[in-house]
């Protein structure tokens, strides 16, 4: 059995009770000696064995960690050391390297530049056309609730960047090294298959 695993939850903003409770589900399932905690200052960062960047509001959390840089400089000095990391949605757009909106371009809105992706926001369109579908995740599997709102998608991959799972002939899934980001919200979905394979990653990672 694992060992006392401590996974974050970056708590300024968005869906932190949320991935809390499906992380400690997974953990519960899978017998695994460990917690899910809201985390805000960088000492916490420094001690997670995993980090969950949730959705909410990309600009936001971006303005909050100006506020406490030295944050941000901890979360990219864990980013540079492989530490496993699920961005979903807002935290998708948060880990990318470029930022685009969908009406007025290219955002000028702090990243922490983990994923090398371009992401576009609000590719499916604003709050009142958010939605639900299935999805094919590789790795996962079939009919995973999709929960999209205002959701981006990823517009470029860099060549390490693995391909998850596309919806409408856009990309809502992508994985490199430690790092899985999505355009949904799989914290809202009822199904904890992704937050499964992040533990698995933190389990493995720590291993090694």
């Amino acid at each position: 059995m694992t060992q006392g695993l401590l996974i974050g939850v970056l708590g300024l903003q968005g869906d932190i009770e949320e991935n809390i409770q499906a992380t400690n589900n997974v953990l519960n399932k899978k017998g695994l000696d460990g917690t899910t905690i809201s985390v805000r200052y960088p000492e916490q960062i420094a001690k997670v064995d995993g980090l969950i960047i949730p959705g909410g509001e990309s600009t936001v959390m971006g303005i909050l960690m100006t506020f406490n840089l030295k944050l941000y400089d901890h979360i990219k000095m864990r980013l540079n050391d492989n530490l496993p990391v699920l961005g979903t949605c807002a935290g998708m757009i948060v880990l990318a390297r470029e930022a685009y909106d969908s009406t007025v371009g290219r955002k000028k809105q702090l990243l922490l530049g983990g994923l090398d992706i371009e992401v576009e926001r609000n590719s499916f369109g604003r709050q009142n056309n958010s939605f639900e579908t299935n999805l094919s995740i590789d790795g996962i599997g079939e009919n995973f609730k999709g929960v999209f709102i205002r959701a981006p998608s990823v517009k470029s991959t860099g060549s390490a960047v693995e391909i998850l799972s596309k919806f409408d002939d856009k990309i809502v899934a992508v994985k490199q090294n430690n790092i899985i980001g999505t355009s949904f919200h799989p914290e809202l979905s009822g199904d904890n298959r992704l937050h499964e394979v992040f533990v698995e990653s933190i389990v493995s990672w720590k291993k090694m």
